[in-house]
């Protein structure tokens, strides 16, 4: 997998116990203006308020991890898409397992999508792929 492939970028992680809320999706871009496909964050809340906190995981247009990054495996319990992006991941390392498809919009709680008749995707994602027009 060439290192320019995977633009996977980690974003400083949020102070344990400040409140967080998801981001608008038309809002993800860096401070430079550049393009962002999704964040992933390892923290999610009964409150809606205040989800999408926690580490932050950047992945830019064309990212394609078949495996997470060190630190990230079992970790992604709220996301957010990007205006006119999808982020398609797995529930298997090596894009393997079930498959799951995210368009533009905030997701705050994994734990309230279903994977299969028991589980859901809150600390599930092993890999993805991300892609915008």
């Amino acid at each position: 997998m060439a290192a320019a492939a995977v633009l996977v970028v980690l974003a400083a992680a949020v102070l344990a116990g400040a409140e967080a809320q998801c981001p608008n999706p038309s809002d993800l871009r860096t401070a430079n203006g550049t393009r962002i496909c999704a964040e992933l964050y390892t923290d999610n809340s009964p409150y809606y308020d205040q989800c999408c906190g926690g580490s932050a995981l950047v992945v830019y247009p064309g990212s394609d991890v078949p495996y997470m990054p060190r630190g990230w495996v079992a970790t992604v319990s709220s996301l957010v898409v990007g205006t006119r992006c999808e982020l398609t991941v797995w529930s298997r390392p090596g894009k393997k397992g079930k498959t799951r498809n995210f368009g533009a919009g905030a997701v705050p709680r994994l734990q309230e999508v279903r994977r299969g008749l028991f589980g859901d995707w809150n600390n599930a994602i092993r890999g993805f792929y991300c892609q915008c027009r």
